[in-house]
């Protein structure tokens, strides 16, 4: 038995098939359909019962010799198998002759192997040199993300070691990596420069606890409730206040004495009255780096560019007369492995850190799925989403734990693990591996690392995550009110911080919803013939005015469009008139009634002749409880008033809530009729006609 590895992934495949002049018997074919003693005559229904082992798959089965007969002693045939476009692997079917002359069997015949002439490691998700790549650009990533943060550098690694590790193991996504981000900077900074790093793991514990009730309440599809609008602004706003937050290093300057920094505006204010102390070396360091960084990819993309500015920004400052702050001149550098610390949790502290452990979840869910995404159109694949939740909830704990800071799944390094041939979590799981062997043996040489390329670097994150051509798509095309929210969304993560720009976003999209919602919900009462002939008479009088050039009123140009609406409907239903009487009134609903539209309930009027009114619901999807309470004193005016109040084709999910509010029972199930032909014979019966 030969064992060969399964295309997606999963546990290895384990292939064995006899043959022999009338059958086919596969002894083992994993978790795929086995076959038994098909018949076949020729090598030709081999290769068909070969396609059927896949057809259903994504798996395509093709021979390379097809015409092959009964009687045909060829040796061998090769059958190639790919996953969308992927070439995978390229089997061989060798047939063995037997020496006995009998039939002993079905094994004495012929033997069919199937093994390996070529394998892809990149798409079997082997580990090779091309997930170190991704560890390699995570190093120097982690690093300056968490001096952004307000941590020490090694913090960044810890984090993308254990929640990178465990994420990757434990997650939905095959190819997503996870590790501290740039979304994360500000927050963290704001956290620690608050709550201190205590407080930081506090929260961080915290925050993996509500994301995994979250996955386990499948709350992952609740995520597409959150506007584009909203995520593209804030992403946008925390690209501009990393860059605001690198303006010191990059340019070399001290804050003036005294001044605080927390907030992005008040960076922007200390960076502005300490631009007189800027340091010529630093922003030669920066930009060489910044060129490194914006050529490297054009020239190759196997050489980090983060990597070769590091080297770079290192030897500039190693071997030419600058004066530049590094990472060792500001911070104190550890190589010691992550050690397990619980931080000390009170009621004081869960408390005051309750709302920025709901923020951390809330970022660390959208950026995670939303990387998911991106890696589920890049490999072809599909992400399970509640299960990649619970990953994050418990990367994020074991991240604390182990001294690091909150992590999510990283888009970039996603990418960069795609494009580099990452298939299985294996690649996430070697990226946090190889990170601890560096940290080890490598983490004395950050403390070389000028500042100024860390910033360098995150201006460059800054810039990829910055969606500035979405930003700018959507100013063009999108109604006006999504531009309102994008554009506040992404003032107030500027100004303020990424809490009050998703809260207040979030209730503007709410609003804005809601009164979209509104205006779709209408209430039209059907018209007498009398009416209709005279709607149609002032409509034939307006567009002769119209046609002579004279200047409609508002009036005129309403009945102008209603009467076009009337056409146009009429064309599409191809309705047919019916005479009713003058005792009773008509009138559709269209749209959901909740509490936005519920007004449209006190539109319904009555004449004093009215004697019956039928509400035609069969447009109407849903009912809240305030339309509910609209529709009740509908009835009791109708009650008050002598009318019958008559329901036609209500649908189900109010008719649910009619009969709880106890609606149905007081109007009088009887009274509920399954279409309007229904209702309108039913109304005539009432009215004794």
């Amino acid at each position: 038995m030969i064992r060969t590895k399964r295309l997606n992934g999963d546990p290895q495949l384990h292939c064995c098939v006899a043959v022999d002049a009338d059958k086919l018997v596969v002894l083992q074919f994993d978790d795929i359909a086995l076959l038994r003693c098909h018949q076949i005559c020729n090598l030709c229904k081999l290769s068909w019962l070969i396609r059927q082992q896949y057809r259903y798959g994504k798996y395509a089965v093709s021979l390379d010799q097809t015409m092959l007969y009964d009687g045909c002693h060829c040796d061998h045939v090769h059958v190639a198998a790919a996953q969308d476009g992927y070439d995978f692997f390229l089997l061989h079917i060798q047939v063995f002759q037997s020496s006995h002359s009998q039939k002993t069997g079905v094994l004495n015949d012929h033997l069919v192997v199937f093994y390996h002439i070529k394998e892809c490691h990149d798409q079997l998700g082997i580990p090779d040199g091309d997930d170190i790549i991704v560890a390699i650009i995570a190093l120097p990533l982690s690093i300056a993300l968490a001096l952004a943060s307000g941590v020490g550098p090694e913090q960044g690694i810890y984090t993308a070691i254990a929640a990178g590790f465990v994420i990757s193991f434990l997650g939905g996504s095959q190819v997503q990596i996870a590790g501290p981000t740039a979304a994360f900077a500000t927050i963290v900074a704001g956290i620690v420069a608050k709550s201190g790093v205590e407080g930081l793991a506090v929260a961080t514990i915290m925050a993996g606890i509500i994301l995994v009730v979250m996955g386990f309440c499948h709350f992952g599809s609740l995520i597409k409730f959150i506007p584009f609008t909203i995520t593209t602004g804030f992403t946008s706003g925390i690209a501009v206040t990393i860059v605001i937050g690198q303006l010191k290093d990059f340019f070399g300057v001290t804050y003036p004495a005294g001044m605080e920094t927390i907030e992005t505006m008040q960076k922007l204010k200390a960076f502005a009255a300490g631009f007189g102390s800027v340091n010529l070396h630093a922003i030669i360091v920066g930009v060489v780096c910044l060129a490194i960084l914006i050529v490297m990819p054009m020239i190759t993309e196997k050489i980090p560019g983060s990597l070769v500015a590091v080297i770079a920004g290192i030897l500039m400052v190693k071997f030419l007369p600058l004066h530049v702050n590094t990472i060792g001149d500001l911070y104190t550098v550890s190589n010691k492995l992550p050690a397990f610390r619980l931080p000390v949790f009170s009621y004081d502290v869960i408390q005051g850190s309750l709302s920025d452990a709901f923020t951390i979840a809330v970022l660390a869910a959208i950026e995670s799925l939303l990387s998911c995404v991106v890696a589920d159109g890049m490999i072809g694949g599909k992400h399970r989403s509640n299960t990649e939740l619970v990953a994050q909830g418990a990367g994020n704990i074991i991240s604390a734990l182990f001294g690091g800071i909150p992590a999510t799944g990283a888009i970039a390094r996603t990418a960069a693990n795609v494009k580099n041939g990452g298939r299985t979590p294996v690649a996430g799981m070697v990226h946090a591996v190889v990170l601890l062997l560096i940290l080890v043996v490598l983490m004395p040489c950050a403390s070389w690392i000028p500042m100024p390329t860390i910033a360098a670097i995150l201006f460059m994150v800054a810039y990829n995550m910055c969606q500035w051509r979405t930003f700018v798509r959507l100013t063009k095309t999108a109604p006006k009110s999504d531009i309102a929210v994008l554009v506040l969304t992404f003032f107030l993560t500027v100004i303020f911080d990424l809490v009050v720009a998703i809260e207040i976003g979030m209730l503007l999209s709410c609003l804005l919803f809601m009164k979209r919602m509104s205006d779709e919900t209408g209430v039209r009462s059907w018209l007498y013939v009398e009416e209709v002939e005279e709607q149609k008479r002032k409509a034939q009088e307006a567009r002769k005015a119209k046609k002579a050039g004279k200047e409609l009123s508002v009036e005129e140009a309403q009945l102008l469009a209603a009467a076009a609406e009337d056409e146009e409907a009429a064309m599409k239903e191809q309705a047919r008139l019916r005479e009713i009487p003058r005792e009773l009134a008509v009138y559709e609903i269209t749209g959901p009634l909740f509490f936005g539209a519920a007004d449209r309930i006190n539109q319904i009027e009555t004449r004093e002749e009215t004697k019956c009114l039928v509400l035609r619901m069969r447009a109407v999807p849903a009912v809240d409880s305030t339309a509910m309470n609209s529709m009740v004193a509908l009835y009791e005016r109708c009650q008050k008033n002598g009318v019958t109040l008559i329901l036609s084709h209500v649908n189900e999910q109010p008719m649910h809530v009619m009969e709880k509010a106890g609606f149905v029972d007081m109007v009088g199930r009887d009274h509920f009729c399954p279409n309007i032909e229904a209702a309108l014979d039913h109304a005539d019966e009432v009215l004794g006609k």
